[in-house]
């Protein structure tokens, strides 16, 4: 659309040109230069976006699974769109360097082998690809209690945006 409008506009500067019409002459310039600007800023904001964009294909047994870097560690996880929180295995917080001694696993939680409690704490990063988030909510699982780290919806939220189509997931954080 935009690139529309920069032809239009160098069109009605080609036409003042060849009628000489001075005032026509400088508007057609501003425009053409206004518009060439939003062009320039809309092509650098799409770029800026695709580079804090992450595409995720999905596995042989249906989930989309990535390998994050949580406080610097890097760690298996999978997408759990249905997961209220961003979900560690105990043995995950263990080798991360979490402080597991101080964890207080004081909130119920159900997951896919049973009901369970963890224990809330704060992650300082996680990043999947060039998509980073800082400060983010996380609940730890007792030692044996889950199977798998789950990426919910306590980093998922934050995003700009996550879409899934076909067998393609695509998160995408904000510039």
């Amino acid at each position: 659309m935009k690139l529309l409008i920069a032809i239009v506009c160098l069109l009605l500067a080609a036409g003042a040109l060849i009628y000489g019409d001075a005032e026509r002459i400088a508007y057609a310039q501003k425009t053409v230069a206004a518009t060439a600007t939003e062009v320039t800023s809309a092509v650098r904001a799409r770029a800026a976006s695709s580079l804090r964009a992450v595409d995720i294909p999905r596995k042989n047994g249906g989930e989309f699974a990535v390998h994050a870097k949580i406080n610097n560690f890097r760690a298996p996880m999978v997408v759990d769109t249905g997961a209220t929180s961003v979900v560690l295995t105990y043995e995950t917080a263990k080798a991360i360097g979490l402080p597991l001694e101080f964890l207080e696993y004081n909130v119920d939680l159900e997951t896919a082998s049973g009901r369970t409690r963890a224990a809330r704490l704060t992650l300082d990063r996680i990043a999947v690809g060039t998509v980073v988030e800082r400060s983010v909510p996380a609940l730890v699982v007792p030692r044996g209690q889950a199977k798998s780290n789950l990426l919910g919806l306590s980093f998922l939220d934050r995003l700009e945006s996550w879409e899934v189509r076909a067998d393609r997931m695509t998160i995408r954080g904000y510039p």
